[in-house]
């Protein structure tokens, strides 16, 4: 990564930290510093697209999911955590892009978006939006549009209202709040494509599924799924 001289005056200036160690960044390092990006949990997802811990949670619940893939296990409270809660919870939103750019750049190399027309990022209720000010998914698509050239289409779902976060829900409660929660808005900008739905974590994937069966509802659609953290049920 090239760094500009103004960059490099800038971080003598107002030196930036890691958003998991907390260290002093070096001038090519965004966000995450080498040693903790290194140590992230990844996952094998990017090798193992069709088939993984992952893909396995829509088997038999979405009908026309292709592939999915997490780029790392997600762990509560864990310092690989501290990058999406300071996404989600102290207003950093540069790190969804970041974040973003790292999925994309894992998956390229295994062919992750050959085929693939549109990313869709799952939608946040207005009121949500407005308290953040910004959609986190919406960030991550862009990040991966940055590297991957692919359209971000963030008018095609809807959520029609907040119901509190899923993060303390069990299971059938994640399902039954976001049960009738989305709507589809501009399915027509979507079809006959092949659309990669993009979130922050997934745990039971209820809200993925939610939003996978609108799609589905449009002509043509086929259906891949992204994400930065994967919450394996059987850790």
């Amino acid at each position: 990564m090239r760094v500009s001289l103004p960059q490099r005056l800038l971080d003598l200036i107002a030196p930036r930290s890691c958003c998991v160690c907390g260290t002093r960044l070096a001038p090519e390092e965004s966000h995450i510093c080498l040693a903790c990006n290194l140590h992230l949990p990844r996952t094998d997802h990017p090798i193992h697209p069709y088939d993984n811990d992952l893909a396995k949670v829509f088997w038999g619940r979405v009908r026309h999911m292709e592939r999915a893939a997490a780029l790392m296990y997600h762990h509560g409270g864990s310092q690989a955590s501290y990058p999406i809660y300071r996404l989600k919870y102290h207003h950093q939103p540069d790190i969804g892009l970041t974040l973003g750019r790292m999925m994309a750049l894992e998956l390229l190399p295994h062919g992750f978006f050959e085929g693939i027309d549109a990313l869709v990022p799952v939608p946040l209720s207005a009121k949500r939006q407005a308290e953040r000010g910004y959609n986190q998914s919406e960030l991550l698509a862009r990040g991966i549009a940055e590297e991957t050239g692919l359209r971000v289409q963030p008018d095609v779902l809807a959520r029609r209202e907040y119901h509190g976060s899923q993060t303390t829900r069990g299971r059938w409660e994640r399902n039954a709040n976001v049960e009738h929660a989305f709507s589809l808005l501009h399915g027509d900008k979507i079809r006959n494509s092949h659309v990669l739905l993009v979130d922050d974590i997934v745990t039971t994937g209820a809200t993925l599924c939610a939003c996978a069966k609108l799609l589905e509802q449009v002509e043509g659609v086929k259906i891949s799924v992204a994400s930065v953290g994967f919450v394996d049920q059987r850790r």
